[in-house]
């Protein structure tokens, strides 16, 4: 079956559009254009454009500047791309023509589409609705673009912040748990001074609640927009007013406190609330990267390894070895985490690749962001539910490896001084027994007593002077 095509018109000349396709001829050269990833749009992003055309609309409206019966029209057809409907039809590559003009354009032409068939009119004739003179009324890509992707990551910062501290609270639920466990300490992946497991996992899901705090402080700057600076920042072609109403539609449209930025040229100049934020998200992916690398050496073995932990078993670790589990689940969290790690230092080329009053790389700024978010707020589900719950703890393994630690030669210091405490270390390295038998037989205190220091140390920090 052949497939149907309309033929519309621009200052290019004329070119072939999909029959059934709701984006026009802007958007059909695009697709011809950029034949790049295979990627389409982010559906935050798709969301929050499609908001500002909303919001501009009102403020058109308002303004006396747009008729009544288009500016509803266009805020219908918005909505119902809000609502997750016709997302389909935004089919513009990820990597497309500098600051965003085709995904603005896609988003016009929809729009456009959507309110001239409900106002009795066809698709490609643009009447009444055109999609430059009324949809993007007061509006440029250089100031919708930023805005979407702004807006667009506000969206996301509540899942990824929920997603980590439900991982916090599971590592602290377990903390309280094994509060008691008493484990030997490791530094230089060498013994050390006994701990438990309880403040080993406390300490994670402290470690993740900063991590959350500093995701969630950059909020109020993705709150500044630059919508209203039209072309270059000076608000060409707007209504009077339009800043800061369209500003109080946004912010009503998406329930966030946006708000219209101080400098409107500054907005499209300069992206670095974006870099702050990937910043922010480099972080937590570093401190996962470390959490989950313990959590592999904590629960490796089952013979060989430490094996203080035991992970819920998802899968089959081994296509050849029969029996074997890994700990997949942390394994995927550390990928991910390098590829968030990678997006970040992508962003920071692109952030600093602008030029006088535009970066022309949001496209690729926007699409490297929202995939870090979404990888990181996924994997950090995944793996709290697949293998942080349901961890359990080998408690005699823990204490098994804490009294057998060199490292407890320590807590001999206050009694007899470091050079002799070293003294008792070297003959347990030496000899294998244990610190406690070499402490009984030497007659610095009994066994039982050394037992008692070891859990005061563990558990509360501190040792009464012996």
């Amino acid at each position: 079956m052949t497939a149907s095509f309309r033929t519309e018109k621009d200052s290019l000349g004329a070119f072939q559009v999909p029959g059934e396709a709701w984006y026009g001829i802007q958007t059909a050269r695009a697709v011809d254009n950029f034949p790049i990833s295979g990627r389409r749009p982010d559906r935050d992003f798709i969301i929050a454009h499609a908001r500002i055309k909303q919001a501009a609309a009102r403020a058109n409206h308002a303004s006396g500047w747009l008729d009544g019966r288009i500016a509803e029209a266009i805020e219908k057809a918005a909505t119902a791309i809000v609502d997750g409907n016709y997302h389909e039809e935004f089919v513009v590559d990820r990597f497309q023509a500098g600051a965003g003009t085709s995904h603005n354009m896609n988003t016009n032409e929809v729009i456009a589409n959507l309110a001239n068939v409900a106002l009795g009119g066809h698709k490609g004739e643009y009447r009444p609705v055109n999609p430059n003179d009324h949809v993007n009324m007061g509006q440029s890509t250089n100031d919708t673009i930023p805005t979407a992707i702004r807006l667009a990551a506000l969206a996301k910062l509540p899942r990824l912040i929920a997603a980590v501290e439900a991982m916090a609270g599971e590592y602290e639920q377990i903390g309280q748990r094994e509060a008691r466990t008493i484990k030997s300490g490791r530094t230089h992946l060498q013994d050390a001074v006994p701990t438990t497991l309880g403040r080993e996992f406390c300490a994670y899901a402290w470690t993740l609640r900063r991590c959350a705090d500093a995701v969630r402080a950059t909020r109020q700057l993705l709150c500044d927009i630059g919508l209203g600076g039209s072309a270059a920042g000076t608000g060409l072609n707007t209504c009077p007013g339009y800043v800061e109403r369209v500003a109080v539609e946004l912010a009503e449209l998406t329930g966030e406190p946006v708000r219209a930025g101080a400098d409107l040229s500054a907005q499209m100049q300069s992206m670095s609330d974006l870099m702050q934020l990937s910043n922010a998200v480099r972080a937590l992916a570093l401190e996962l990267t470390r959490i989950s690398n313990d959590m592999r050496l904590l629960a490796s073995g089952p013979r060989t390894g430490l094996a203080e932990i035991l992970l819920p078993a998802v899968q089959p670790g081994s296509s050849i070895m029969p029996g074997k589990v890994n700990p997949v689940m942390f394994e995927m969290l550390n990928q991910v985490c390098y590829q968030v790690v990678g997006q970040d230092t992508a962003i920071a080329l692109m952030v600093q690749a602008g030029q006088l009053e535009l970066n022309v790389m949001m496209p690729a700024i926007g699409s490297a962001l929202f995939d870090a978010m979404d990888w990181l707020t996924s994997a950090v589900r995944a793996a709290t539910e697949k293998n942080l719950r349901g961890l359990t703890v080998d408690r005699t393994r823990c204490r098994a490896y804490a009294h057998g630690s060199v490292g407890l030669a320590t807590l001999l210091n206050t009694a007899i001084g470091y050079a002799a405490a070293a003294e008792v270390a070297k003959e347990s390295q030496h000899s294998g027994r244990p610190v406690r038998d070499i402490v009984a037989e030497r007659g610095l205190m009994s066994a039982e007593r050394f037992e008692r220091l070891v859990e005061e140390a563990a558990i509360r920090g501190n040792i009464e002077k012996p």
